[in-house]
């Protein structure tokens, strides 16, 4: 029995049987409804779109979708992308406003354009030139944290090298001399970066990934993160495996995490491990930054890896396959 015991402690974490769906954060709604997708013949298009809509849709928590993270001007506006590991075709959107299904309006670039990226009020226009619903995203919820924040002198911002002082002061802001500069400390909120990314992977070894998330509480009006972004958000392969990513978007955009972590299953790496290497990366550079990034290879083995901070040791993710055909809920010890 020993024995026994101690040789399934060896056996490589994260094997699974295809087909397989896994996604960054405990949204189990989101994993059941890809998982569901595929379980009646759909594609692996369909169920990454399914997945990241069901979040979108519940808003998961709070960090993707309608009525989530409103930027300076109160605003919450959406950014999505959506791969074909097969074919290697990408659509997405960024700072989409008024239209909540921001995976489906990326898959409609991704189908209906020559484009791979449409961003701001054109691709609102465009979204609903396509069919979809415009409608307010705004709760009382986001109302809520704008109106705290301007009440907090808007603390925090992201602003830097302006006048007024942005530590304590809203702008309107102006350029500052650079030789003036005092090094603003960086104020890490975990909270502050998510979003729902996901892999799936067909029983033939299709591959597709996709993500979807509302970006920063309090982010500068226009600004894009990680998430839409091909190679940084998420990134897809038939021929290697696919990978996500989720945390602080505007460092990890920098280091296409999810692009070097397939890159790296390419090449025999066992997909903890390409997870692993595509944390150091950033770490190397940033190491007080907050990123996780999860991968799954075509033969079924899938892993995550993390960035450890205060408050953030491990790291949980969704997975389904056909040995469990539930979503199962695991998690990573970050390093």
């Amino acid at each position: 029995m020993t024995t026994f015991l101690i040789y399934i402690f060896m056996l490589p974490f994260g094997h699974a049987t295809l087909p397989l769906v896994i996604n960054t954060w405990p949204f189990r709604d989101a994993t059941s409804a890809a998982w569901s997708v595929l379980q009646a013949g759909g594609s692996v298009l369909d169920a990454v779109e399914q997945g990241c809509s069901r979040c979108e849709v519940d808003q998961c928590d709070g960090s993707v979708g309608f009525g989530g993270s409103p930027d300076e001007n109160g605003e919450t506006t959406l950014d999505a992308m959506i791969m074909n590991g097969d074919t290697m075709e990408v659509g997405a959107v960024a700072d989409l406003r008024r239209i909540k299904n921001a995976i489906g309006v990326a898959r409609a670039v991704m189908q209906h354009t020559e484009h791979t990226f449409l961003v701001g009020e054109s691709a609102s226009v465009f979204a609903e030139n396509m069919g979809f619903t415009a409608e307010d995203l705004t709760t009382n919820k986001s109302l809520s944290i704008f109106t705290q924040w301007l009440k907090d002198n808007c603390q925090p911002n992201y602003r830097k090298s302006v006048l007024p002082d942005p530590s304590k002061n809203c702008g309107p802001y102006k350029p500052r001399a650079m030789s003036k500069q005092r090094q603003r400390e960086r104020q890490i909120d975990i909270h502050a970066h998510d979003t729902i990314g996901m892999i799936a992977i067909g029983q033939d070894g299709h591959v597709a990934a996709g993500t979807s998330t509302n970006g920063a509480n309090h982010k500068i009006p226009g600004r894009v993160g990680d998430s839409p972004v091909a190679g940084a958000g998420a990134y897809a392969d038939s021929t290697a495996g696919g990978a996500a990513a989720t945390g602080d978007g505007d460092v990890m955009m920098r280091f296409l995490p999810s692009f070097l972590a397939v890159e790296l299953m390419r090449t025999g790496a066992a997909p903890s491990s390409a997870c692993k290497t595509a944390i150091s990366r950033i770490k190397r550079y940033y190491p007080e930054f907050f990123g996780a990034v999860i991968c799954a290879n075509t033969t079924g083995h899938y892993g995550a890896a993390c960035n450890k901070l205060p408050g953030f040791s491990k790291f949980s993710f969704m997975v389904s396959d056909s040995q469990s055909n539930i979503p199962l809920l695991k998690s990573v010890d970050c390093f």
